[in-house]
This record gives C-alpha cells, sequence and structure tokens, in this order.
C-alpha cells in the first residue's frame, strides 16, 4: 500500500510539473510555443484555451470535488498527452520524451488514483 501511494503521488506530481510547465511557457513565451504549434501542423489558436483547460484540469484532480469531474481531467491530460507524443514522433521523430514522461504519469495517476483516492 506505501509503495502504491508513494507511485500514486509521484505520478501526480511529475503531471501537475509538465502541466504548469506548458501553462508558464504557454502564457509567457507565445511566440515561441506558436512556431512549435505550427511545425506539429496544430493550429496556434489553441494555445490559450489548452493552457485554460490544464490548469482547470488540475484543479479538478487536485481539489476532488467530484469522481466524475476527475475522469473527464485525466482524459483530458491523456489525450493531450498521447496527441503530443504522437506529433513529436511522427514529426521529428524525437523530442517526444516528455510528452511519453507525461502520458505514463497520467496512466499511472489516474489507475493508481481510482485505488487509492475516493
Amino acid at each position: 500500500m506505501k509503495t502504491q501511494q508513494s507511485i500514486y503521488w509521484s505520478a501526480l506530481l511529475v503531471l501537475t510539473g509538465i502541466m504548469l510547465f506548458s501553462v508558464y511557457k504557454y502564457f509567457t513565451q507565445y511566440e515561441m510555443i506558436s512556431g512549435f504549434f505550427e511545425h506539429l501542423n496544430y493550429p496556434t489558436y489553441l494555445i490559450y484555451p489548452l493552457a485554460i483547460a490544464k490548469i482547470l484540469g488540475l484543479i479538478a484532480i487536485w481539489g476532488n470535488f467530484s469522481p466524475w469531474l476527475k475522469e473527464w481531467a485525466y482524459a483530458g491530460f491523456f489525450f493531450d498527452t498521447l496527441l503530443a507524443f504522437f506529433a513529436h514522433y511522427i514529426t521529428d521523430g524525437h523530442n517526444y520524451l516528455f510528452a511519453f514522461i507525461g502520458l505514463i504519469a497520467t496512466l499511472s495517476a489516474y489507475f493508481m488514483g481510482r485505488e487509492l483516492r475516493p
């Protein structure tokens, strides 16, 4: 049980760190992020709404308000990290490690959290 708690909280902290880092970059370095989005063939108008969605998702997970809301937040993070992973992998063939770590952290936090947190 102690190991599961350690894995859960570590994965949740990694996921939170990655999402907060990306939100920070989205708001403070819009031009650079815009270039990345264009390189990955994503529309740049998604940058600010995606940053806000990430903040709301973290609030939903950490706030533990409702299981339904938390499920949707994890689903959003899953699709965000999955699409980021494949976009980097297909477009660049490298630079996908950060997205892969986010994907693993999302899945680990979700499945461990289902057992540990109500």
